[in-house]
């Protein structure tokens, strides 16, 4: 499978004051599976549609494998058709008038592939995709997850050299995104195709994506594995994005606040810190204190379901705990809590992450 790269990627669209995309620089390699993750509106789609061919870059250049696909320098746009490429939509865009066999073979038939392989090819991705028994079906008569199955078989039998799925499972219910999860994870081990996915939802990208790519308004924020991204944010963009519930943030330049008062007095030597983080999970509860803790009052206890946040006050502060284990806690009690120096993550004024070494 060819490998993808994006040069000084940008695109601006007409009258628009900010590029949509800016001069992003990334690389999918062979056989990975990429999500490029944000909010609405960061350019994740338009990044798929230009590598896709629907739309043209403003600037830089789009190369698959060997060849280069789009440049505006060089003068260089190789259309859809030509590139090999697979393009799942989030509305699944299925012949509503024509069978799951015939959806599923009608990029052999506009290729002139002989009707013994054609049949044979169909057969065998829709087995894959455990589709088989509906394919004298019409998309009507199929639930989403399956009509979703359909859509993959239809670009897998044609064997792009890259799929790319744009926010394919936010059409789905719940129970329907958690198997086409598993659907998907299933499908990459299996094909071994390239893919580039487009989601919003940071939990589809952790659970499916070898590699992410973080967006925010245009720019690239972070590349990284699931860990990595979870683990090591670069700024203070990827630590709030990515965690549910998100990082608690406590600010260090508030003389008032007992939090920074303790995390200021166990750093060795002060740096231009500005904001301290630590995600809900990692803080520890007990009802003894200890010389690293700090007594805060429990305000809430939310279920969510198989897991418990706990809402933490004292004075201006406020921290969330999350845990899976039954609290044994009640509301307005005193707890102590610890904060591991392993888990705390510090940004400047900039937002950008800051390294600290054990002994600071």
């Amino acid at each position: 499978m060819p490998v993808i790269t994006l040069h000084n990627l940008t695109k601006t669209w007409p009258g628009a004051a900010q590029p949509a995309v800016d001069a992003i620089n990334l690389t999918v390699n062979d056989g990975e599976f990429m999500c490029l993750l944000g909010p609405s509106g960061c350019g994740k789609t338009t990044i798929l549609r230009m590598i896709a061919g629907i739309e043209h870059a403003s600037g830089g250049e789009i190369s698959i494998g060997d060849t280069l696909m789009d440049s505006v320098a060089r003068a260089t746009f190789v259309p859809p058709e030509q590139r090999r490429v697979g393009l799942v939509f989030q509305s699944y865009a299925l012949w509503p008038h024509m069978t799951v066999e015939q959806n599923v073979d009608f990029g052999l038939r506009l290729q002139k592939v002989p009707a013994a392989e054609r049949i044979a090819r169909c057969l065998d991705v829709m087995e894959k995709l455990r589709i088989a028994g509906y394919a004298s079906r019409y998309p009507a008569q199929l639930s989403g997850g399956q009509q979703q199955r359909v859509a993959l078989a239809r670009m897998l039998v044609v064997n792009p050299g890259v799929l790319l799925l744009d926010e394919p499972l936010s059409n789905l219910d719940a129970t329907l995104r958690l198997e086409m999860r598993a659907e998907l994870r299933r499908l990459h081990e299996t094909f071994g195709t390239t893919i580039v996915f487009v989601s919003h939802d940071q939990w589809e990208a952790m659970t499916l994506a070898t590699r992410i790519a973080v967006m925010s308004a245009g720019h690239l924020q972070q590349v990284g594995t699931p860990d990595e991204i979870y683990a090591r944010p670069a700024n203070r963009f990827v630590a709030e994005f990515i965690g549910t519930p998100k990082l608690n943030m406590i600010p260090l330049d508030q003389p008032a606040s007992a939090l920074a008062t303790h995390i200021q007095q166990r750093l060795s030597r002060p740096k231009a810190l500005h904001i301290c983080g630590i995600r809900p999970e990692e803080i520890a509860l007990s009802a003894q204190p200890h010389s690293d803790s700090v007594p805060m009052i429990i305000d809430n206890i939310i279920p969510t379901g198989g897991s418990w946040v706990i809402e933490l006050v004292s004075g201006g502060d406020r921290l969330f705990h999350s845990t899976q284990l039954r609290p044994r806690w009640q509301a307005n009690q005193q707890v102590h809590c610890l904060l591991p120096h392993a888990s705390l993550h510090f940004f400047n004024q900039q937002g950008q992450r800051q390294e600290l070494c054990a002994s600071e």
